[in-house]
């Protein structure tokens, strides 16, 4: 019997079980539910996870260690694509990694300090546009050159001291529109991030904004940089190579942000914070290596998400930052997630048996609240949701604030677990002086069925450190899902059919022949044609 199969087992062996008699039956689960390390606790107690169901789990994990090793020694673990996965080392500069016999550290390191000298350039003037000071960077990327960036530099608001950065990732006009409105082209930056200087999305942008640059000043192209490996595609765009950062082909684009990607992020903070987000991330990479399985932290994650999705069959997971300038997080670990396990077949080609990820979705808590939380708490789908809090606030003189967030995230949690029976709620209703079939109508209505599982992840304080944290802890829970598949983690051919269709429906929009389209396409595009006159 498979491990897999006895996992089912006993899942059907729990029944009816409720969450909640699991913390009568062992008043110490609070603590031997939660895992600590680096200063971050996970609990995930409020789960259905016992203790013979932790066992099985820990069975799964067994392979994780071995191809986490391959993963950190430079080895290639992308095979389909037949490249290392190496953003681990964006973030380690210290010591030595090998790929194919090349120490590639060195030239990490090169790249770093290039950065945090081009940083510190335009935060200190001595980099100036054709009009001044810099006072704003236009990030213009898409997928991981957009979502990381974007997400860290919300989340870490409270550190910008330098220019306003801003970011640009649809193709939809309506994204640069907005953005270039109101900014001074011969005071901004404009950083194209793009690995090969050819992502339809990112270079139809960066071409409006060098348009919209050449308007106000003489020498455009003096005021872009490039994130990109192709410096033959951004000389042609008169990009001076000291403005480009390149990076290579085993940092995938949703794990990219640790280097280059993440300029706009560290001119926002400075070097010395980006550091320091550097050093978050690093620090859960040590304890990813050196944790055991039952107290390493990503493992204890994945197999949370490995026991709701494969097990209890639960199709989605909500992340709910708790926190406001983590707005982004969710979508940001949606890529993370779904990009990178949202495959069908293992690693030899054959059919998964089992699903592969799940959806992911989120808000931050307390608008989610007044959203879609009625859904999680009396709908009919299971949601497990992972909260995410801050013990501390970053504005003391609002700490009032802070308190009931905390109050507010912790009473959904068990407000989840522990729901409202029928009985409480005819008690309610009897309270309001109802009697016979209205009390019994509005009671029904009043019903939670408890019983929803959750974890929270809590944090000191959100800042560069333990941003950093957060993002390695969620980087190495996925690829432990992953392992745990049988899947690459790491390639995502899914984004390619659509990309290579929209360059072919190009001509039929236009009018001019472009066969092998459906009727429905057809159809649409001839409407689109009429209305566009």
């Amino acid at each position: 019997m498979t491990i897999w199969s006895r996992l089912q087992d006993h899942r059907k062996s729990q029944g009816a079980l409720r969450i909640e008699a699991l913390f009568d039956a062992d008043p110490t689960r609070a603590a031997t539910f939660s895992t600590q390390a680096e200063g971050l606790v996970l609990d995930w107690s409020k789960t259905s996870i016992d203790a013979g169901a932790r066992e099985l789990l820990l069975e799964l994990a067994a392979p994780v260690p071995e191809r986490r090793e391959a993963m950190f020694a430079g080895q290639r673990i992308n095979e389909t694509e037949d490249r290392a996965v190496l953003h681990t080392a964006l973030r380690n500069l210290e010591g030595s990694v090998a790929v194919d016999g090349r120490d590639v550290m060195p030239e990490l390191r090169r790249t770093h300090r290039r950065m945090c000298d081009f940083a510190r350039a335009i935060r200190d003037g001595s980099f100036a546009g054709q009009g001044g000071r810099i006072t704003d960077v236009i990030n213009i990327g898409i997928g991981g050159s957009d979502l990381g960036p974007a997400m860290a530099t919300r989340a870490l608001a409270p550190w910008h001291d330098g220019p306003r950065v801003h970011f640009v990732s649809n193709v939809d006009g309506a994204d640069i529109a907005d953005t270039l409105r109101g900014l001074d082209p011969a005071t901004t930056l404009v950083i194209v991030a793009s690995k090969t200087f050819t992502t339809i999305e990112t270079m139809t942008n960066a071409r409006t904004a060098l348009d919209w640059m050449a308007k106000a000043v003489t020498q455009p192209a003096a005021q872009f940089a490039a994130l990109s490996s192709a410096t033959d595609r951004t000389a042609e765009w008169g990009i001076e190579p000291s403005r480009v950062f390149g990076f290579e082909d085993w940092v995938g684009g949703r794990y990219s942000m640790w280097g280059p990607i993440g300029l706009s992020l560290m001119i926002a903070i400075g070097p010395e914070s980006f550091d320091r987000f550097l050093a978050g991330g690093a620090a859960m990479d040590r304890h990813f290596r050196e944790a055991p399985l039952a107290e390493n932290l990503p493992v204890i994650l994945a197999l949370v998400g490995i026991w709701h999705h494969q097990v209890c069959g639960y199709g989605t997971r909500a992340v709910l930052p708790y926190d406001n300038r983590l707005a982004r997080l969710p979508a940001y670990l949606q890529q993370l997630e779904m990009e990178s396990n949202g495959k069908r077949v293992a690693m030899d080609g054959s059919d998964l048996v089992l699903p592969s990820g799940p959806v992911v979705w989120g808000e931050p808590g307390t608008n989610g609240q007044h959203a879609f939380y009625q859904l999680i708490h009396q709908g009919t789908a299971v949601v497990p949701c992972e909260f995410i809090l801050a013990a501390r606030g970053h504005e003391p003189e609002l700490a009032h604030h802070h308190l009931l967030l905390i109050a507010n995230c912790l009473a959904q949690s068990e407000a989840l677990m522990r729901g409202r029976s029928l009985d409480e709620a005819r008690a309610l209703m009897q309270a309001k002086g109802l009697t016979g079939a209205e009390l019994e109508r509005q009671a029904r209505h009043r019903v939670f069925p408890g019983n929803r599982p959750s974890t929270t992840l809590l944090i000191p304080e959100l800042d560069p450190y333990t941003l950093g944290q957060i993002v390695a802890l969620y980087e190495h829970r996925v690829f432990a899902e992953g392992v745990i598949l049988g899947i690459n983690s790491f390639d995502q051919w899914g984004v390619e059919l659509g990309k290579e269709l929209a360059l072919k429906l190009a001509p039929l929009l236009q009018g001019k022949p472009a066969p092998g389209h459906d009727p429905s396409t057809e159809h649409l595009a001839a409407l689109i044609r009429d209305a566009r006159g």
